[in-house]
């Protein structure tokens, strides 16, 4: 079967090109008083923000009309399955390409949010509904928008989004390297790219003392007793060992995972 070129790098690099008048846009649609900030943490602000983002975008021209922002980006809202649901990808670019948005909070380490006892890992990922089965290759990129809350420009005592930068990369080459590390852990899918697993406590002491393990179902929980479960962490951005994700993360400094809880990006082997 003939393989399909993957988007290339000069088409990601347009892609961005494009978006780049987002970067210092803020969105004057969500303000939130300095005072309130403290009850938030960030995984809070991240859900909150994430669904605004997500539906503002392509409405930029509604919202800020005096930028003509929208024609100058080239984003529409993609069409969604099962009537109106939303789903994959997020946006069309007048280019022909398709986007799926991700968000990246940054925390400006003034201590407004409320603190957490231990670092908070960003929860935006690339989900199991975004597999091998419905990516194009050729088409396919992963947009991340960088934001922070800050001052309105109106008054300091209300805090809205403003995206601070963009990042744009290959889908097919994230869902490779997302599924590598699935599998190089001794994780599997279940059903056809249905349910991304990973072994159990139980499944790996199985499997260092050489017994069969049973791939016919799974666990949701520990003491189910089964020898794999469902990945709840599955698709994390930070989780993802493709090196100009992580890169772009890094330059935004999501430097999580100081426990080293989380495998270092490698290399892929390079496929003809």
């Amino acid at each position: 079967m003939h393989r399909v070129a993957d988007i290339t790098q000069a088409d990601l690099d347009n892609l961005r090109l494009s978006l780049l008048p987002l970067i210092g846009v803020q969105l004057p649609i969500l303000s939130i008083p300095k005072d309130v900030l403290a009850a938030f943490e960030p995984s809070q602000v991240g859900t909150i923000v994430g669904t605004l983002m997500d539906a503002c975008i392509p409405s930029l021209d509604v919202i800020m009309p005096e930028h003509d922002l929208l024609k100058k980006i080239g984003l529409s809202r993609a069409p969604g399955v099962l009537k109106d649901r939303e789903g994959y990808p997020d946006y069309l670019h007048d280019s022909g390409r398709r986007l799926e948005l991700k968000l990246l909070y940054v925390d400006p380490g003034d201590g407004l949010l409320k603190a957490t006892e231990t670092p908070r890992e960003p929860s935006a990922r690339i989900t199991q509904k975004v597999t091998m089965k419905n990516v194009q290759p050729a088409t396919d990129a992963l947009l991340v928008v960088a934001y922070q809350l800050r001052p309105t420009k109106d008054t300091a005592d209300f805090y809205s989004p403003e995206i601070l930068d963009v990042g744009v990369f290959s889908m097919i080459e994230c869902v490779r390297a997302r599924d590598h590390r699935l599998t190089e852990g001794g994780g599997r899918w279940f059903g056809d790219y249905e349910t991304p697993v990973i072994l159990s406590r139980l499944g790996r002491l199985k499997q260092a003392s050489g017994q069969v393990l049973d791939t016919s179902t799974y666990g949701r929980k520990e003491d189910e007793g089964r020898d794999f479960n469902e990945d709840t962490n599955f698709g994390k951005l930070k989780r993802i060992p493709y090196e100009p994700l992580q890169a772009f993360l890094r330059k935004m400094g999501a430097n999580y995972a100081s426990t080293g809880s989380y495998p270092q990006p490698w290399k892929l082997n390079k496929r003809t």
